[in-house]
């Protein structure tokens, strides 16, 4: 298990938009890209194995800034090769870091100096949501699905517990570059929770394209 003192100073980046990472959580991925394979080789030969992942900006080329300063570093735990050298691979969750500067021009894909300060509880155990009313939490979950045509496994959301509900629909739902960020960056499992369901009451409200929808 990874500790605290294993934790570098600086970290390979993974710029994904949408893909959400969470502590304790795990993160499938498609590599293939061949910037990221030569990451992931690189990874391979580090004794903490761990990938940044962090949310692009929707800025303007050229602009300054292009990543969010905030992500979550993942520990490579599973991989696969395919037949035409491309990797399956999961990220298990491990803290959140802050970037203090990017470090272009070595390699072909992005490193960062990173910061871990401020993520302590990143490391412990599982989080837990005193106040978290799961029924009707559930309610309007599924009327979020079945607005949007998606399905579930429902048994499995009613028998996981408060963090592995909360972070695994932060990471698998819909929603926009912003909005994954606004997700990752909750001080605590409740404020994430509470993010959760006005980005689903949002969603609700707007409709799939963003127009309002009359109640």
């Amino acid at each position: 298990m990874i500790t605290t003192s294993d934790l570098p100073d600086t970290i390979p980046l993974f710029p994904l938009p949408g893909a959400l990472l969470l502590p304790r959580a795990r993160l499938p991925l498609h590599i293939f890209e061949p910037r990221y394979l030569a990451m992931l080789d690189d990874t391979l030969k580090t004794s903490h194995r761990l990938i940044g992942m962090v949310q692009p900006r929707e800025v303007p080329d050229g602009e300054a800034d292009r990543l969010h300063s905030i992500g979550c570093a993942g520990r490579l735990t599973a991989f696969s090769e395919t037949e035409d050298g491309r990797y399956m691979i999961t990220l298990s969750g491990v803290s959140r870091f802050r970037i203090k500067k990017e470090i272009e021009g070595f390699t072909p894909y992005v490193r960062a100096d990173v910061d871990w300060g401020g993520f302590d509880r990143d490391m412990g155990g599982p989080e837990q949501d005193p106040f978290f009313r799961r029924e009707p939490f559930l309610d309007l979950l599924g009327r979020f699905f079945e607005a949007r045509a998606l399905s579930t496994d429902w048994d499995s959301l009613k028998e996981a517990d408060d963090e592995l509900l909360i972070n695994s629909l932060s990471m698998l739902c819909p929603f926009e570059v912003g909005d994954k960020q606004a997700l990752l960056e909750a001080p605590s499992l409740a404020n994430r929770r509470e993010t959760l369901v006005a980005l689903l009451e949002f969603a609700l409200h707007t409709g799939e394209d963003g127009t309002e929808v009359l109640q």
